[in-house]
């Protein structure tokens, strides 16, 4: 059997690493080329474990660097594309949305004009639930319409239309994925449930925007992991593929279970001012997916103890990136010292 290349960008970030894990403890038989710029967010420590493996191939670069791009293409030779670079913070898109437009959109730009030229046999974009908006009642489905409240949302919305024009317009093989709230092992700590369980972990505030009724349907990362790749042997060119969790829950109940499962108080909590464009609710309907055969392996409160537990026993993995830049923004956004 002919060894298959995968081309993963931002393989160094929190779904990207994950998923590199995934292929090698999945296949015997394949080659992984990852293309990460290593922003703050992406961390080499994530794939410590298998930077010396000779199927691993790791490349400093920038998606919106056509030039490297072509050189990975034109020495690898990829079978599928599987773009998870991006920037991918609402809060920061909201002080930087600049950064946010470049690789979002013409990071994709870049990567389908040069996947054109050279082929392959899938190009998987990575987008996001938050593509649609917010939505009160019921679930957004593939054929919602997009509305995204925040420059983060936009720019992937752009991305993953333009990815799509390319399979209408050149009859490349494009398939995108929108995923809900992904958790687990890796997440850079500004996210929720890692940024909560460290600081708790510390005695530390736990700064919860608004009212703390937002809801996000949560999804592991695990299986995201397996539902990407079964959408990439299994799913169909052009189609748009919804993948979630199944798990809705407001913020406050994921920062009391932290807080519970850590047996640490409840006055850790601190209510601050909620940030612009918030979406309420998030949530998504994954029967075109699930009716594929697709479907969950892990529980959610077993997944989310699993993860809480992994930051407990990596402080050596979380505390260096709670410091410099990550001091400076969480500063800026919660206006509280950490």
């Amino acid at each position: 059997m002919s060894v298959k290349t995968y081309f993963v960008t931002g393989g160094c970030g929190f779904i990207g690493s994950n998923y590199i894990h995934y292929l090698f403890e999945r296949y015997d038989n394949i080659r992984v080329v990852n293309l990460d710029k290593l922003t703050y967010a992406g961390n080499p420590a994530n794939l410590k474990d298998i930077e010396n493996c000779s199927d691993y191939v790791f490349v400093k670069g920038d998606v919106c660097d056509s030039k490297v791009v072509e050189e990975i293409f034109q020495k690898f030779r990829p079978d599928f594309l599987i773009n998870f670079a991006a920037e991918s913070h609402v809060d920061r898109s909201i002080g930087d949305p600049g950064s946010f437009i470049m690789t979002d959109m013409y990071g994709v730009y870049v990567l389908l004009e040069t996947s054109k030229k050279y082929g392959l046999e899938r190009f998987i974009q990575i987008s996001t639930d938050e593509v649609y908006g917010s939505i009160e009642e019921g679930s957004f489905t593939e054929g919602s319409s997009l509305k995204p409240g925040n420059p983060y949302a936009a720019s992937k919305a752009g991305g993953d239309r333009l990815a799509y024009s390319y399979f209408v317009t050149y009859k490349m093989p494009v398939i995108i994925t929108r995923a809900s709230n992904n958790f687990g092992p890796y997440q850079y700590p500004e996210k929720l449930i890692p940024l909560f369980v460290t600081n708790a972990l510390e005695d530390k505030y736990l700064p919860l925007y608004g009212d703390g009724k937002n809801v996000r349907d949560w999804l592991y990362v695990k299986d995201h992991c397996d539902a990407i790749e079964f959408i990439l042997e299994k799913g169909k060119e052009g189609e748009v593929y919804n993948i979630a969790g199944g798990n809705e829950r407001q913020n406050i109940e994921i920062t009391e279970f932290i807080l519970d499962y850590l047996g640490k108080p409840k006055n850790l909590i601190k209510y601050v001012e909620d940030r612009p464009g918030h979406d309420r609710r998030y949530s998504l309907d994954d029967s075109k997916l699930r009716n594929l055969g697709w479907s969950n392996k892990y529980d959610f409160e077993e997944a989310l103890r699993a993860t809480i537990q992994w930051y407990v026993d990596n402080r050596d993995w979380w505390r260096p990136l709670k410091s410099g830049e990550f001091l400076e923004f969480y500063k800026r956004h919660y206006k509280m010292e950490l």
